[in-house]
């Protein structure tokens, strides 16, 4: 009997094993005019990793719909490996990030599809590459569905929504991770630490005649000898490859209701966006975006065109990249200098053959102005002038370690969330170390992702000795993680925690003063004082605006005294230099 239960088992799962692909058809049910509904696609990937024991489907962290979040795992080995194995893997490794924005469910039906014909073995199947997806990232937003959220979308018949359950657009989360969609993709991230990263997406600023543009990770930005395989290297091949394909495909055409013959710059991908993030850990990243004018059955295939070639280059050149990502750490030790600001290089331009379509400025028959109109009827192909080159603008000496108060527990919560190392002191203690002062900064007058962002952010720097406590933390900068360090824990920093919020209540004085009382207080400090009184009076006869205003005065006076709290203004992570 039990040679007979083992002989049924076998049985049973070849002809599980051998169930036709007709059970997995989706987007071909309707033509390429539909896209998956969510509990269509979940079911395809439970149906596919029924049937092919190369695919793993998981149920993995929440996101703020209160839904899961899954992930698919194609492993050309059929070795269903646990998921963190996966991170020293000798392989690489591509996380496929779909349907981050739910409107634009392309990848969502071109990676189901992709999944389908590498478990049948219909294409290609990768030797060196395990491929990773999040089926549906905005889950919220594509179980919010309609027709007419995408004012320009040519289909599918329905669709998401951009924001999710909690109307954040989470392709401007990473860095901050305010939902629990962030927090889940994180901890996936961390888990693979994947080499590549393909986040499919749809978009149009313009008209023109392709159906693919790319963003890529900015090659400088990346740095070091990855940087310089991407853009010398991955990308060439890449184009070259879609184009005997018969697949056309440009940089991500980087304009708004313009002409795009004017010349674009490549777009540049901080750290709040997927593969700014993914830089800060050395993943090579790619933003695909499809034009949303094209027929969805041509988008979703041409995405799947796109994915395709990309690991096929990915799986010829896997030892390249992992050495490449491997030796990355290496640019960043502790005396180096680390950009924290990048600008368009404009000494450095490359000529694309663009394809578009005549454009004018027309009579609006809506407003009293002029609009844009483009002639399909009238293509053309002309050189223009496209700026890809970016260089630092400034830059900041990387620390030794950085030191977080205990009482900061969202840092810490991020920090481990990320997998960043760090120890706890064991006692008070005292040393010297670099602090910072916030100087100057400006907000934007408009909330932005549930935040007030601040920009243009500069600081005064002072060497001092700093008094720190039982179970701060102490975070070494030469670790896996060191870029996403310098990222945010330098305020100067674009997508900085200080720049998004993290520690807006050091901008508000606390304690202050009443005119009555301070005024004598204010007169024995400056009889005390005959440095600072001079410099009292100079700055009352060049300011004319400060001598009028007596508040003014008393609270300048009151700033250079003891009775001035010092945790105003003051950053609360300090620097330990390089010793």
């Amino acid at each position: 009997m039990k040679h007979l239960f083992i002989f049924t088992c076998i049985v049973l799962g070849q002809v599980l094993f051998a169930q036709p692909s007709k059970n997995l058809i989706t987007f071909e049910k309707s033509a390429g005019t539909k896209t998956a509904t969510y509990q269509e696609v979940n079911n395809f990937y439970t149906q596919l990793s029924a049937h092919h024991p190369t695919v793993s489907f998981l149920q993995m962290g929440k996101t703020d719909s209160d839904y899961p979040l899954h992930l698919a795992v194609f492993d050309p080995q059929g070795t269903r490996k646990s998921i963190a194995s996966y991170s020293k893997d000798e392989r690489n490794l591509l996380l496929i990030l779909n349907g981050i924005h739910a409107g634009e469910p392309d990848g969502i039906d071109a990676t189901m599809l992709l999944f389908r014909d590498l478990a049948e073995n219909k294409i290609e199947i990768p030797k060196n590459t395990v491929i990773a997806t999040i089926p549906v990232y905005n889950i919220g937003g594509f179980l919010n569905r309609n027709s007419t959220f995408r004012t320009n979308q040519n289909g599918p018949e329905e669709y998401g929504f951009r924001g999710n359950a909690r109307n954040y657009d989470l392709n401007r989360d990473f860095i901050k991770a305010d939902t629990k969609n962030a927090q889940s993709f994180i901890e996936i991230f961390q888990l693979l630490n994947p080499d590549l990263l393909i986040d499919n997406h749809v978009s149009n600023g313009a008209d023109y005649q392709y159906i693919l543009t790319h963003l890529f990770t900015q090659h400088n930005k990346l740095g070091g000898r990855l940087g310089a395989y991407l853009h010398t290297e991955f990308i060439p091949e890449f184009e070259q490859h879609l184009k005997k394909k018969g697949w056309d495909i440009i940089p991500y055409v980087n304009v708004f209701n313009q002409k795009p013959e004017i010349g674009y710059a490549q777009f540049y991908d901080s750290p709040r966006y997927s593969s700014g993030y993914a830089a800060l850990f050395h993943t090579l990243g790619l933003t695909v975006e499809t034009h949303m004018l094209k027929p969805y059955k041509d988008r979703v295939e041409g995405t799947y065109q796109l994915m395709t070639s990309f690991i096929s280059i990915a799986d010829s050149d896997y030892q390249k990249i992992k050495t490449f990502r491997k030796n990355a750490l290496s640019s960043y030790t502790v005396g180096n200098y680390y950009p924290i600001h990048w600008e368009i290089d404009s000494t450095k331009t490359t000529k694309l053959p663009f394809k578009g379509y005549e454009a004018a400025w027309v009579p609006s028959k809506v407003t009293s102005g002029k609009r844009l109109k483009f002639y399909r009827d009238q293509p053309f192909t002309k050189d223009i002038e496209y700026w890809n080159h970016f260089k630092a603008s400034d830059s900041i000496q990387i620390p030794e370690a950085y030191i977080v108060p205990k009482g900061y527990w969202p840092i810490r919560a991020l920090l481990e969330l990320n997998h960043i190392e760090f120890t706890t002191l064991e006692k008070d203690t005292t040393f010297t170390a670099e602090v910072y002062h916030i100087a100057t900064y400006e907000t934007v007058k408009q909330p932005y992702e549930g935040h007030y962002l601040h920009y243009n952010t500069t600081l005064d720097k002072t060497i001092e000795s700093v008094s720190v406590k039982k179970g701060d933390l102490r975070i070494p900068t030469q670790q896996r993680g060191i870029r996403y360090l310098l990222e945010t824990l330098e305020p100067e920093a674009r997508d900085s925690f200080f720049n998004w919020n993290f520690f807006d209540a050091i901008l508000q004085q606390k304690e202050g003063f009443s005119p009555y009382v301070w005024e004598d207080l204010a007169d024995e400090f400056l009889k005390a004082n005959p440095e600072i009184k001079k410099e009292f009076d100079l700055k009352r006869k060049s300011d004319k605006e400060f001598a009028e205003n007596t508040y003014r005065q008393l609270d300048w006076i009151h700033k250079k005294s003891p009775y001035y709290e010092t945790s105003h203004l003051r950053y609360p992570i300090v620097r330990i230099p390089k010793q």
